[in-house]
């Protein structure tokens, strides 16, 4: 099959999306024809790619505030694309709509969907735009959900039929964590990964800290608009010689992160799923998750323990203490496996089944 994957961010990029897409589409490639069409907006990347068997395509656009991603090149570009299957992926951007030019035999798409934006401007701005985002969907012969929360909310924002519907989670590559080992440290860590944005909640990790105890240190991987405040506070609270900053860490790096934190603790308002917490999990580490969106469905309060919204410092304090202290349960960790964590193979599976 000659297959169209649509993706609004820079192909290759660390988040979600773009390891959801990377991931399924190097896969593919074993026994398809596969090409991206992604964005470049600050121009770091190459025009034209090959990556692992991947044709990758990317186009100028414009993205303020990383938000939207709209390119003339690319809209451009579908409307002269024909393909067997055209795979579009994020509601929250505009490529996956642009989609719906191109000529193909199956439209797929994979929304990602939170139910709102992200600021008070792209809150109005998103109810205003519902009727064109559901066209798009309408258009789709299948759409796929990676989680039963986002399942619900697509269907009663957009008032779709439940069959419309499939299920398919995020994967990991169980594969990377195997032979993974835990390094002793002489200090109890917490483990922040994601985009550093207020909506996905680094910022009460760094006033939590004074309440802990003083051998505990903070480490936040990532990228974004809050990096220059998350240090500052940092400073302001006299606390800053406890947090630690990384940002593009080779891939074998990151995981051993995840492998040494003594709990990872993920406190985002919006997740359509969070391959975060998957990959914390299958390295055998306990998470705390706000207790919101999809992060709801990872809190079992044996491997995965919620705090309510809004966040609590004092609470959320003694439930990281607790949970440093006592750990979690090793056979809960171990039933996310095959269940909720899928490997990437298996949710390729799912997809060749679809288009085909």
């Amino acid at each position: 099959m000659k297959i169209l994957q649509v993706c609004p961010f820079s192909y290759g990029e660390v988040g979600g999306v773009s390891m959801h897409v990377k991931s399924i589409s190097e896969r593919l490639a074993k026994r398809h024809d596969v090409t991206v069409y992604a964005t470049n907006p600050k121009m770091k990347y190459p025009r034209y790619e090959v990556i692992n068997g991947v044709k990758v395509e990317r186009f100028k656009c414009y993205s303020p505030s990383d938000a939207y991603f709209f390119s003339w090149e690319m809209l451009f570009r579908l409307r002269k694309t024909e393909c067997d299957i055209v795979h579009a992926h994020c509601y929250h951007a505009l490529p996956m709509h642009f989609s719906t030019l191109a000529k193909c035999s199956k439209f797929i798409v994979t929304p990602h969907f939170h139910g709102v934006g992200h600021t008070p401007f792209r809150e109005s701005l998103f109810r205003l735009f519902k009727p064109f985002g559901k066209r798009t969907l309408m258009k789709a012969d299948k759409i796929i959900a990676v989680s039963d929360y986002e399942k619900s909310i697509l269907c009663r924002w957009f008032g779709l039929k439940p069959d419309r519907v499939i299920v398919i989670p995020n994967g990991v590559d169980l594969s990377e964590f195997s032979g993974l080992e835990r390094q002793d440290h002489d200090y109890k860590s917490i483990l922040y990964v994601g985009y550093l944005s207020s909506f996905k909640g680094p910022q009460y990790l760094v006033e939590v800290l004074p309440k802990l105890e003083k051998n505990i240190v903070l480490e936040i991987v990532g990228s974004g608009p809050l990096r220059s405040y998350l240090e500052r506070r940092a400073r302001e609270l006299k606390v800053h010689d406890s947090v630690r900053f990384y940002q593009n860490l080779p891939r074998g790096e990151l995981l051993q992160k995840y492998a040494d934190a003594d709990v990872f603790v993920l406190l985002s308002r919006y997740e359509a799923y969070s391959i975060v917490v998957a990959e914390a999990l299958a390295a055998g580490t306990p998470c705390i998750v706000a207790k919101t969106s999809a992060l709801t469905e990872w809190v079992d309060n044996e491997s995965c323990f919620g705090v309510d919204i809004p966040i609590s410092l004092n609470k959320l304090a003694k439930l990281i203490d607790n949970v440093l202290d006592n750990g979690a349960d090793k056979k809960a960790i171990k039933r996310w496996r095959g269940n909720k964590i899928l490997d990437w193979k298996e949710v390729v599976d799912h997809y060749e089944t679809i288009m085909s």
